[in-house]
Parts: C-alpha cells; structure tokens; sequence
C-alpha cells in the first residue's frame, strides 16, 4: 500500500502546494528584489493552525534558494526557542556560521556579527514570532541590511497588542498574507495529492477521503495526520483499501497525536504553565500566576505570560473564560 511514507508526514513540503497559488504569488512578488542582489520588505503570514502558515513560508524560501545564487536562509519556531540568543543562535546555525559557537554562553552581538558579516542575504522565518520574550529580537534582525525577515504568527492583532510602538511602527509596513481555513473542497484535493505521491493506485476509498475532510473541518494538519493514522490501521489490519472503517477508530488518536506534538513543541516556560493548567483542571488566572511564580526560578512578567497563554489557546490546549479580571483557564482534552 505504502510506496513512500514521507509524504504523509506533516512536515513534508510538496512540490505544488494546491490552493494557495494565489499567495505564492503574491510571496514570490514580494521576494522577488533578492533575486537581483537587493534587499526585500519583510513578510508577515497569518492565520489559524492547519492553514498552512510554515508550509507555505518554507516552499517559497526553499525554491528561492533553488533558483538564485548568494541566498541562504533559517527558520526557528518562538515557541521552543523564546529568548534572544536562543532564536538568533538558530538561525546562524541554518546560516552554516555557528560550528564555533556554544549556544548558551556565546555573546548574543556576536551572533548578529555573524549574520552581517554573511557575504550572501539571509532569509530568516521567524515562527510564532507572537510568543517571542523579548521584542528587541525583531527590531535587531530588521536593522541588519542583508536580512529578510518572514515572520509567522495566528493572529496580528495579539502580535502588535504588546509591540514597543517603535518596533510596531517598523514592523505594521510589513507586506500581508492572511490564510484562511481551507474549505472542503480544497482539503479533499491535498489529500488526494498527497494519496497520489504516499500509496499505491486505488488503495484508498473515495468515501474515506470525503471522512477525512469533513472530521478535519478546513485544518490541513489535522487532515493529514488523520490520513497518516489510517493508513497505519489499514496495514496494520492487512486490509488492501483504505476505507471509512479504518477512519473512524483512529480519529481520537489523530488528535492525541496532535495535541501531544503541540505540548512537545514548548518552550520551558510555557510547559510549566500548561502543567500547572493540565493539574488544576480549571484554575484562576491569580491562582495560576502564583503557582508559576512559586514553581519557576526566574519568572517570565506577566505580559509574556499572557502572550504563551494565547499561543496555548491557539493551538487548543487549554481554553479561558472570563474577563482578564476574572480569567479562568481551564484543560483542553485532546
């Protein structure tokens, strides 16, 4: 059945992305300058999880590299790495410019220095830039002329809500691309793609595919993962089609896979805050700050909490309720 299990990985980037043509352009317009040796704007992504934010941030940057001499280029996700250092040391690393260098212990300006000094641009995608600690990161990469920066987010207006008003100021003339949730339609032909390129011809029941999308609801990521679960139940059961069947036992298991990637994706800080949610139940915002503050040695302030809280809500791993007075953040059950 199987002829190639990479492509039903989530972060495998295809070589067409469907449904997104329009964006790719609009990107590829945008980048264009960098293509004759010159600077280009930054870039803002938006959009909810699934919507192919880092997809579509990785295949244009990639096929940049591809087809234009004197580029390279980086991506770090905010929020496994959230300090300074952290985040700029990732991206000298992507560079081919950090083998000299320790990752804790080497001068956040020495770093810098190694991303100007580049004789090539550098493309820096800065993912979950909305959960970043320190704002200063932003500002510093801009200011560094062989720098573009890509920054991807869920949503702009958390981003901004904090933003220094001189960075904001900076960073509000970045060039736009909103994603929005595919619909039905367009989940069902990425399945399809990705079926073509992972299994072998008439393997898969057209109903299933149809399943799929309608339990994945416009989230791509969910829709592949869901196709990976089953396909896996389908081998593991001998069965030669794929079909609705093999679906419907897997759909939790899809998002148990789902919501524990999330987890593994963060940061020390935000764990400490998701786990002190994930044993309470449902806690007062007051209460959750203590707690934090008890168990942590050298506490995020509270702004930067809000901003991890937010991220955590927007990849549905808790929920809150309330107004900011009274907040209450509750568990999310896979």
């Amino acid at each position: 059945m199987i002829q190639n299990a990479r492509v039903l990985k989530e972060n495998w980037v295809p070589q067409e992305l469907h449904h997104r043509e329009g964006h790719l352009q609009h990107l590829s317009a945008q980048l264009k300058p960098l293509a004759h040796g010159l600077g280009a704007e930054t870039v803002m992504i938006t959009g909810s999880s699934g919507t192919g934010k880092t997809t579509i941030a990785n295949y244009i940057v990639r096929q940049l590299d591809q087809e234009v001499l004197g580029i390279r280029w980086g991506y770090v996700n905010c929020i496994s790495e959230t300090s300074m250092s952290a985040i700029v040391y990732s991206l000298v690393r992507d560079a081919g410019r950090a083998n000299d260098l320790r990752k804790k212990g080497t001068p956040t300006s020495t770093m810098f220095d190694r991303l100007r000094d580049l004789d090539d641009h550098f493309v820096g995608i800065v993912d979950e830039v909305d959960v970043l600690d320190d704002e200063q990161t932003i500002q510093a990469l801009w200011e560094i002329p062989n720098v573009t920066l890509v920054l991807i987010c869920v949503d702009e207006d958390d981003f901004f809500a904090d933003l220094d008003s001189r960075v904001a100021s900076r960073i509000r003339g970045a060039t736009k691309v909103v994603l929005e949730r595919y619909h039905h339609d367009e989940l069902v032909d990425i399945l399809w793609s990705r079926i073509d390129a992972a299994l072998a011809t008439g393997v898969v029941d057209e109903e299933a595919v149809e399943t799929i999308a309608d339990i994945a609801a416009g989230d791509a990521r969910h829709a592949i993962t869901l196709l990976r679960r089953s396909v896996r139940d389908a081998v593991e059961h001998g069965d030669e089609t794929l079909t609705v069947d093999n679906v419907q036992p897997v759909r939790e298991e899809a998002r148990e896979e789902i919501h524990e990637r999330h987890v593994d994706t963060l940061g020390t800080h935000q764990r400490h805050l998701y786990e002190i949610i994930k044993e309470a139940g449902e806690i007062r915002a007051s209460e959750l700050h203590r707690r934090y503050e008890v168990r942590v040695a050298d506490p995020r302030v509270k702004s930067t909490r809000r901003k991890y809280l937010q991220s955590l809500e927007h990849y549905e791993l808790i929920e809150s309720t309330g107004s900011t007075r009274d907040r209450r953040y509750r568990y999310s059950e896979p």
